[in-house]
């Protein structure tokens, strides 16, 4: 196990869905775009886990930061406005 991998992954997976967790809170729920700003970062946090060769044992670990970021992110829209 290479934790500077699981760093660098973690900390993408996490700004990837701060932005993310942004925009999906002004969108209406269960929209397109809903589903759209939840799932798209998986696009990116997916290739990206198997160019540093991180296992299937990270997995647990990407959703729970991405859902953290997502939480964190709409928190951040929410106390801006």
């Amino acid at each position: 196990m290479d934790l500077s991998s699981l760093a660098v992954v973690s900390s993408t997976a996490l700004i990837l869905n701060l932005g993310a967790g942004r925009l999906r809170a002004v969108s209406p729920k269960f929209s397109f775009r809903w589903f759209l700003y939840i799932h798209l970062p998986v696009l990116a946090i997916f290739p990206l886990r198997q160019w540093f060769g991180l296992g299937p044992w990270a997995i647990p670990l990407l959703i729970a930061v991405s859902f953290a970021g997502q939480v964190i992110g709409g928190r951040i829209h929410h106390n801006t406005r």
